[in-house]
């Protein structure tokens, strides 16, 4: 996919939105900057709870979510080794 933009007068550009979503980038996702070899490398970076969603299911939500999320924890350690 080849895309020519213009830098406007504050250095900022508009990704397009066929760029957006080839490279699923959402609306005020952060993105890693990187210059390599003389260019601008960008990268979505993914959110670590977009990782985790939906991997634990809770029936009630706990008094304690601390300990909640410990005995889970616990639970995906004894179950991963």
């Amino acid at each position: 996919m080849d895309v020519v933009v213009r830098v406007d007068e504050k250095g900022r550009v508009v990704i397009p939105k066929s760029v957006r979503e080839a490279v699923g980038l959402r609306e005020k996702q952060l993105v890693r900057i990187e210059v390599v070899d003389g260019k601008i490398v960008l990268e979505p970076l993914r959110d670590i709870a977009d990782e985790y969603y939906g991997i634990v299911r809770v029936r009630e939500w706990p008094r304690d979510l601390d300990e909640f999320v410990n005995e889970v924890l616990r639970e995906w350690w004894r179950r991963s080794t």
